[in-house]
């Protein structure tokens, strides 16, 4: 379920030729597997049409289940009405109203696509793009202001036409006979605080249920730092239902890393739990050493190949803590604050780690086997703090 109070749903997308099953299907549980709740797929002509179906069965026969969102443009009202199957197989339809054609055509070509979609029960998302905005209504919103006694800037029109746009829309959607709660908003665009202020007049003018994401964050770290503040800030005061990060992979690189950052953003807001988490100290001239960083490393390591058998044999694990600090400074608080942590020694301490369980510190250790010692004390508490 999505909004009304439910959890925030993490959501992806292929960037595969549909109609090349072999590889959308591969990338559909790949991402599935990383995490994604939701997938959305290109639905762009007759041969993804009839690709849908064929997809969602090999899926299945995969044991992967992950609801897929038909992605339409300019000619989604046609192919689900000439693919009943496809039609049939998605569980959620996502329209841009400004990609639906212009005047009367706009309304016919509207009308038809969400009643497909009220007649076979399934939700439909409203996506406005910036970049793919209703003419008509950008225009119209552009003359009103040009009348007005303080004109606004261009971008603050854009912002009231986004707006405009998707509630519109959602009002239209309301009369052909979709309920609210079938019903998803996004409004989209590349810069972030425009983004946030778009996203914040749609919570304070409805109800309706909201996806957040950028049109295009980018790539490398600008992607990620851009997605992390545009979907934090807006969490942070309870605005969105659905996330997504648009990072632009490298060539060849992974595609679920969109995921995991979504992931971890819900994390780090304190919204989901997903993975342990390791803090570990950056270094500084009191750690010369680098035990502190290799053993965060391996702890990382080792919670990631286990990650998979804890999550199905150890119910809960996904909220262990863990800390692995360099020195007397912080070490021995951000120990007992973790559910286990180490404080190794820093330079010139003398040469024993003391390791805390839950606030209480049950051992030392020392020697050259201190990182496997303290990883065996990892998976030993999970083991017999996480249910079976």
């Amino acid at each position: 379920m999505i909004g009304g109070g439910n959890q925030v749903v993490v959501q992806s997308m292929t960037d595969t030729d549909t109609a090349d099953i072999e590889a959308t299907v591969a990338q559909v549980k790949l991402l599935a597997d990383a995490g994604s709740e939701i997938v959305r797929i290109t639905v762009n002509n007759a041969a993804a049409a009839q690709a849908v179906p064929e997809v969602s069965k090999r899926l299945a026969d995969l044991g992967c289940n992950v609801p897929l969102i038909g992605d339409f443009h300019f000619i989604g009202h046609r192919l689900l009405k000439d693919y009943p199957e496809l039609a049939s197989t998605l569980a959620k339809f996502r329209i841009n109203p400004g990609n639906v054609g212009r005047g009367v055509r706009h309304d016919e070509n509207f009308t038809q696509f969400v009643e497909i979609a009220r007649d076979l029960g399934t939700p439909v998302r409203i996506g406005v793009n910036a970049g793919s905005l209703d003419p008509d209504v950008m225009a119209a919103k552009m003359d009103e202001n040009s009348r007005t006694a303080e004109p606004l800037n261009s971008e603050q029109v854009e912002n009231q036409a986004l707006v405009e746009s998707a509630l519109s829309s959602a009002e239209a959607a309301l009369d052909i006979g979709l309920t609210p709660n079938q019903i998803i908003i996004s409004c989209k665009v590349s810069r972030l605080p425009q983004m946030v202020a778009v996203y914040r007049e749609l919570s304070e003018k409805s109800d309706f249920a909201l996806h957040l994401g950028l049109t295009e964050a980018g790539m490398g770290q600008k992607g990620v730092v851009t997605t992390t503040a545009a979907l934090s800030t807006l969490l942070e005061q309870g605005i969105g239902d659905t996330i997504r990060a648009s990072l632009t992979p490298e060539v060849g690189g992974d595609r679920a890393k969109e995921v995991r950052l979504c992931q971890d953003i819900l994390q780090a807001v304190g919204l989901r739990r997903f993975r342990p988490s390791v803090t570990a100290c950056p270094g500084c001239g009191r750690t010369t050493s680098t035990l502190f960083r290799e053993l965060a490393q391996d702890i990382q390591t080792h919670i990631d190949a286990k990650l998979p058998e804890w999550r199905s044999r150890h119910a809960g694990s996904e909220s262990l803590q863990v800390a692995v600090m360099g020195c007397v400074v912080n070490g021995p608080g951000e120990s007992r604050a973790a559910n286990i942590g180490i404080s190794l020694p820093g330079a010139g301490e003398e040469p024993r780690a003391p390791v805390f369980v839950d606030g209480e510190r049950v051992k030392f250790l020392s020697g050259p086997n201190i990182a496997t010692d303290f990883i065996d004390m990892v998976e030993s508490y999970v083991q017999t703090t996480y249910g079976k």
